[in-house]
């Protein structure tokens, strides 16, 4: 979605100019005469003619991720991305008149699952990765985060979900820093990542990870696909200092944290979903042998994985009995946040705010 809206945000990638007017081409910019194009459903507005040392394997490797990530058709908010979209919420407390940014969206799921519940709901990723919800509900532009191209002080709040593990201490501060200046005076961000401590409790959490070890041994399901998805994690904030002295860098202050020790997250995780996803999988297998539908060479527990997901949110009605079992999952997987919220370990949200000037 390119709404009206979204065009006194905006202020020019490359040469940061704000006279900027639409022409039949795209975005034009007066300043430095670049043409920014716009696509069905978001703006390219990527800086041009800027070399980054950092590239994500989401701009890489995007023709290749993008039928393993099975982007496109969005389900409800639910499991670990229900519980991330109701903290999010809960945090941040929205507002019907706050203009936000999903930077760093990806999918944009939860700009589309929150959009409902904002006057303007912003998502910018340099992937064009975007489902196809988003590309109706949302207002999105191919952009840098090391050079977002919307003016400073424009935003009400903003959030990062899963987003700092991906990147270089460079980068995070440059993000940061960037995310800073677009925010207004006391305006919000919400991130959730996670560094490389461990919780209190992992003792308890890695009962479930040998559990789901041994069914992976057994053939039963695999762990490729999460390995992929997070093959890129370097987790440069290291230690929770590390990440209080990144924000400090960037000008912005904590108000609220609140870790994920993830007891009963894990079991869901390692043990009750990948079950249930394998026995799914392989149902549908059949069904797809059958009609000889399955054309793409993927790992076998990928491909598995994929068609159970896929079954999975055809049955996703709200009411519909599978609906309500995996909305109450998702309350036991969120008691792992009220139960042990206050309990140093690697996984983190954070709530910070931009100072008033």
């Amino acid at each position: 979605m390119i709404p009206r809206k979204l065009f006194p945000l905006l202020q020019c990638p490359t040469c940061r100019s704000r006279d900027l007017f639409v022409e039949a081409a795209g975005l034009h910019c007066a300043g430095c005469h670049t043409v920014y194009p716009m696509h069905e459903g978001y703006i390219d507005l990527m800086p041009r003619a800027a070399a980054y040392d950092y590239v994500s394997k989401y701009v890489t490797d995007e023709a290749e991720l993008a039928e393993e990530l099975d982007y496109r058709d969005l389900a409800p908010a639910l499991l670990a991305a229900g519980v991330r979209d109701r903290a999010l919420r809960r945090l941040l407390h929205f507002e019907p008149t706050d203009v936000v940014l999903d930077n760093g969206c990806g999918t944009a799921k939860h700009a589309v699952w929150n959009s409902a519940h904002v006057g303007l709901m912003v998502g910018s990723d340099p992937a064009t990765l975007f489902a196809d919800q988003a590309l109706v509900q949302v207002a999105l532009a191919q952009a840098d985060s090391r050079n977002l191209p919307f003016a400073t002080g424009s935003f009400d709040k903003a959030f990062a979900i899963d987003i700092l593990e991906h990147f270089p201490l460079d980068v995070i501060d440059t993000y940061l820093a960037e995310t800073a200046r677009i925010l207004r005076p006391g305006g919000r961000m919400l991130a959730f990542s996670n560094t490389r401590e461990m919780s209190p409790i992992q003792p308890l959490i890695n009962i479930s990870r040998r559990v789901g070890r041994l069914f992976v041994r057994a053939g039963i399901y695999d762990f490729s696909r999460e390995a992929r998805r997070k093959s890129d994690h370097i987790k440069a904030l290291e230690t929770w200092e590390d990440v209080l002295a990144a924000f400090a860098r960037a000008g912005l202050r904590p108000v609220k944290i609140v870790f994920w020790n993830s007891l009963f997250t894990t079991f869901v995780e390692h043990v009750l979903m990948k079950l249930g996803e394998a026995a799914l999988g392989r149902k549908a297998q059949q069904a797809q042998n059958q009609q000889h539908a399955n054309a793409t060479e993927q790992p076998a527990g990928v491909a598995r994985e994929i068609r159970a997901r896929r079954r999975i949110r055809r049955q996703l009605q709200p009411g519909s009995p599978v609906y309500f079992a995996l909305s109450a999952i998702t309350l036991m997987m969120e008691l792992d946040l009220w139960l042990f919220g206050w309990m140093r370990c690697g996984s983190y949200f954070i709530v910070v705010e931009k100072p008033l000037e």
